[in-house]
């Protein structure tokens, strides 16, 4: 021991194997050209990149996702048909992410399924996976930590931080996210 006093993020190493840094460097180069460049309306193209990179999307042609949006692992991603990922969507999918059947997440939303054990010197990398469910509406700018779990039909308002999970039929809000009505059902 050299004496130096202890850092954070001291003998860090990535949790990564040298397979998954190949493929995530593949898609970045995929990602900022062929997708990012597509036209706008071109949604089940860009389905089709992230489905050739893992993506469970079972219905390419029914998902909208715009050219903004970045993804971390594609083979982490789960769509199901009627989703939706808007402009500038961040999807920081370290452990899993699964949108259900029309799920709908608005402009610059952050989907964040990772962190850091800050109990260790070293801030080994924790994960959790984010599932959001059928016909829940994210609205813009909302982050959502890692392990939460949407409930149906459930609304998260803008620029909410959720890091618990949110109940079904529920309009939730604020800094923490909190349950704050009933959602009434759409007609």
């Amino acid at each position: 021991m050299s004496g130096e006093a202890p850092y954070l993020g001291q003998n860090c190493i990535t949790p990564f194997s040298r397979r998954d840094l190949v493929l995530r460097t593949a898609w970045a180069l995929v990602q900022a050209t062929l997708f990012r460049w597509s036209p706008r309306s071109c949604h089940g193209f860009r389905a089709r990149l992230l489905r050739f990179f893992g993506a469970d999307i079972p219905e390419p042609a029914q998902v909208v996702v715009f050219p903004t949006a970045k993804v971390t692992f594609p083979w982490k991603l789960s769509l199901a048909p009627r989703s939706m990922i808007g402009r500038e969507v961040i999807i920081y999918n370290l452990a899993p992410v699964i949108l259900r059947y029309g799920a709908n997440v608005s402009q610059r939303v952050h989907l964040c399924a990772g962190s850091h054990d800050i109990t260790r010197w070293s801030m080994p990398l924790t994960t959790a996976p984010i599932e959001i469910g059928v016909n829940v509406w994210i609205a813009a700018e909302a982050f959502i930590g890692p392990g939460v779990m949407i409930g149906e039909l459930a609304v998260i308002g803008a620029r909410s931080v959720v890091v618990k999970d949110q109940p079904a039929r529920m309009i939730c809000a604020g800094n923490p996210c909190r349950p704050l009505k009933p959602r009434p059902l759409p007609v």
